[in-house]
């Protein structure tokens, strides 16, 4: 018996594909492929490649890259880390149209992450006030790198290294709650300033939930997206997982992630993007596990994770298929501006049921966070 459902092809707003510089990571390729089977249809790819995407000669190869490929519809976010690489944001978005229906905003980091690609800030404020006069969508990676430094040296003070560094659960506690908050709440101070329409990537706390609330309960041009490693994993994950389960912002605590449904069901949360960030298994496996870097892959496995949600089936979480569609294709297409069509369109069995295995996923870096997980639903290719 199957029970076949039509929906727009999704839009992941928030992926990483590795290249150009990382291929031994992932391909566009690649991945796109592993998108498709996961029902997505175009993707936002991040600029933390090599080089990093944060000139129009670099957006230009990208873009050059990605037009070969028919898997899966690739958007780039241009990345903005010094005052020379806004001056090429500006003459891409204003002299090249052809880049601009490309490019899906502008992404920063106000904290490392994979790639180094923290903004200085000293212009984080002239780049709110260029995407506000430009129409530019602006997404940030969210954590104070002050509180992030304060917390991991106050966790070295209290063992040796050795001790901390062979424990990856102790990277929840280097990147406190705290600091995603204060990191939010930093940049809504400059969306109330200048009125810059502007979007939390990857939110993770309860406290950032209720930062955005009141933003948007005070009308300020506030969305936000969160990621299915923080509605599916917890810090009680990391006994299983180990440094599968690293990565930035990292998993949080049982409370921050039923604020994260919370913020779903109550309209707070505008998208779910999955952040798929692959890293080759021999990575993730390095010693000391803390060295292990940051990121999960996990755009072909978030469909059928929203669908068992959407059946009951895990734990006491429930959305709907038709909160399913607009979080993860009418929000992202409308903050983003990527005219996307709802009649090219995906069939899902949504009485499929399977076993998560990485050997069956398509990501070039095969392994998967949910590997043994039983899921509901089947993209019908």
């Amino acid at each position: 018996m199957t029970n076949i459902i039509t929906l727009p092809g999704l839009i992941d707003c928030h992926v990483h594909f590795r290249e150009p510089g990382f291929e031994y990571k992932s391909t566009m390729a690649s991945e796109a492929i592993s998108a498709k089977e996961g029902g997505i249809a175009c993707v936002c790819e991040m600029p933390n490649t090599n080089p990093p995407c944060t000139t129009v000669d670099a957006f230009v190869d990208k873009v050059k890259r990605a037009a070969g490929i028919s898997d899966c519809d690739i958007r780039f976010f241009f990345g903005v880390t010094e005052a020379e690489h806004l001056e090429e944001l500006k003459d891409l978005w204003v002299n090249h149209p052809e880049l601009k229906a490309r490019c899906s905003g502008v992404k920063l980091y106000l904290d490392h992450s994979t790639g180094n690609q923290k903004v200085d800030g000293g212009i984080v404020e002239e780049i709110f006030i260029t995407c506000k006069e430009l129409g530019i969508p602006l997404i940030a990676h969210c954590e104070s790198p002050e509180i992030n430094e304060s917390a991991e040296t106050f966790l070295r003070g209290k063992a040796e290294d050795s001790v901390i560094d062979s424990d990856v659960s102790l990277h929840s506690l280097m990147r406190p709650a705290a600091s995603e908050a204060e990191s939010i709440a930093y940049a809504i101070n400059l969306v109330q300033k200048h009125g810059t329409p502007f979007h939390v990537a990857h939110l993770s706390t309860a406290q950032g939930i209720g930062l955005v609330k009141t933003a948007k309960e005070d009308g300020l041009p506030v969305t936000c997206e969160v990621s299915p490693h923080h509605l599916f994993l917890s810090i009680e994950d990391y006994k299983t997982l180990g440094t599968l389960g690293k990565m930035n912002p990292p998993l949080r605590s049982k409370q921050d992630q039923q604020a994260l449904w919370k913020g779903i069901e109550d309209g707070i949360v505008d998208c779910i993007a999955t952040d798929h960030a692959p890293h080759t298994l021999k990575e993730k496996s390095a010693e000391p596990p803390m060295s292990a870097p940051s990121g999960v892959p996990g755009v072909e496995t978030m469909l059928p994770l929203l669908l068992t949600a959407a059946s009951g089936k895990w734990e006491d979480k429930k959305i709907t298929i038709d909160q399913i569609q607009k979080l993860c294709f009418e929000n992202p297409n409308r903050i983003f501006n990527l005219g996307r069509s709802a009649e090219e369109t995906i069939d899902v069995d949504i009485d499929a049921t399977w076993t998560i295995h990485a050997s069956k996923l398509h990501s070039q870096c095969d392994w998967t966070p949910f590997e043994g997980w039983e899921v509901v639903g089947k993209v019908m290719l």
